[in-house]
């Protein structure tokens, strides 16, 4: 057999080969059996496409961890995302970690109130104090003072915002003195900008540890979703 006819036939077989190949892989790959496959956990991009997608009133958020969502799985699960994609509320929540009244906040030099009034929302959500209970016993007085210099602040640039203030959360059974000292202190500031005010967040998560998230600190999933209901309840009897 010529050099030539060897050449011709192996290109021939190489030929075939890679078109086996081909049909193997098509013949194989593995079609999606539900719509779960192939769609990807929300991150929190999706999230803010979302709140971006919806087009009902802007709603701000002026909070610490438990409503930035730490220890959810992703944004999407924490409360302040629930209750905006149910009532289609355009979300804006630069919650920080560990933050207070006082506490973390020139340290982080963080002006979260500044923030909410850039954003220029129609509703102000206003759930803090729960941190400040660890600066307490050496900033009382400090801590009252910015918790009604942030309200008259915040009331003051947006006259137009209906403002909602919740009670302090918290996370343990056990509950220290601090905690009904400045939960006072902020429903009475709520009272002097006449803003609503929602009672009794503080026992939302208390005797429920399978709640928590593994720090023992955060709520998890599951009790993100039941302070969500219980904000859902709280909102539907101020009509909102």
């Amino acid at each position: 057999m010529s050099r030539s006819i060897l050449i011709s036939l192996s290109i021939v077989v190489v030929v075939a080969l890679v078109v086996v190949a081909a049909i193997v892989i098509t013949v194989t790959r593995k079609e999606p059996t539900s719509a779960a496959e192939t769609t990807a956990h929300p991150t929190a991009s999706a999230t803010a496409t979302a709140a971006a997608s919806a087009t009902g009133p802007k709603v701000a958020f002026y909070g610490d961890s438990y409503t930035l969502g730490t220890g959810a799985s992703d944004p999407s699960k924490r409360w302040s995302t629930i209750i905006c994609g149910e009532r289609n509320w355009r979300e804006f929540n630069p919650s920080v970690n560990g933050l207070g009244f006082i506490n973390n906040r020139e340290a982080d030099h963080v002006d979260e109130p500044g923030e909410v009034i850039a954003d220029n929302p129609d509703i102000v959500f206003i759930t803090m104090g729960l941190n400040d209970n660890f600066s307490f016993d050496s900033a009382a007085p400090q801590i009252k003072t910015q918790i009604t210099a942030d309200f008259t602040r915040l009331k003051a640039a947006l006259p137009k915002a209906r403002f909602i203030v919740v009670e302090p959360f918290w996370y343990t059974d056990d509950r220290p003195e601090s905690l009904g000292v400045i939960s006072g202190w902020v429903k009475d500031a709520a009272g002097a900008i006449r803003a609503d005010y929602i009672p009794d967040a503080s026992h939302w998560i208390e005797h429920h540890p399978e709640w928590m998230y593994s720090d023992g600190l955060h709520p998890n999933d599951r009790g993100y979703a039941e302070m969500a209901v219980r904000m859902d309840a709280a909102l539907k009897n101020l009509g909102l």
